[in-house]
């Protein structure tokens, strides 16, 4: 069975600072995100306890002050061109999910990085990266031209799925079928025709 990287293109997406926003805007793109209303902030953090809960998850909920997610993002890109993407993935989803640290801080980030056996300063670095931050900016554009709105967001063709409770739907469509079996041989029961021996009529 081929690894999920092989099989799916991940596409970053978040909410990016201004020099990102600038450039953003220069290519007629925007990020066509709403903030959430306090109700459905509130919902939201009940619910994801609730379904960690029932997957055997252990969670802490974190807790932002005023984020800079360009950090975390570009350093994503700078390890998906290191190869090593999805050890740096997992680090900084157990810091932050599992440990409700803010990755989006240097010292935080620095040291999910070593957990995971990386060299943490070219991660870091990626923000300062001009070329990252054109490949940041690309996959901003992308996420607006597929209208993608806000996370988990699937795509399979015209196919679009967002959220985790649609994740089945899109596994389900981006299943390619094999070719059809073919059918069983037929078993012969009794006689082709009910003519005498030999005969033509």
């Amino acid at each position: 069975m081929p690894d999920a990287d092989e099989v799916l293109e991940f596409v970053p997406f978040w909410d990016p600072d201004e020099q990102t926003a600038a450039a953003l805007a220069d290519r007629g793109a925007e990020i066509p995100y709403t903030p959430m209303s306090k109700a459905k902030h509130l919902y939201i953090l009940q619910d994801t306890r609730r379904q960690a809960a029932r997957l055997g998850l252990s969670m802490t909920w974190p807790v932002d002050d005023d984020p800079w997610w360009e950090l975390p993002h570009l350093a994503w890109l700078r390890a998906r061109r290191l190869g090593v993407a999805r050890r740096f993935y997992e680090a900084v989803v157990e810091a932050r999910w599992e440990h409700g640290r803010d990755v989006c801080e240097r010292p935080v980030l620095r040291e999910a990085a070593a957990a995971a056996g990386l060299d943490p300063e070219p991660l870091l670095s990626a923000p300062e990266s001009a070329d990252i931050r054109r490949e940041s900016v690309d996959c901003l554009e992308r996420a607006f031209e597929d209208d993608i709105f806000g996370i988990p967001y699937f795509r399979v063709g015209r196919h679009r799925f967002w959220g985790l409770d649609r994740l089945d739907g899109f596994l389900a469509e981006l299943a390619v079928p094999g070719p059809p079996a073919p059918p069983e041989p037929a078993v012969p029961v009794g006689a082709y025709d009910t003519d005498t021996a030999g005969g033509c009529g």
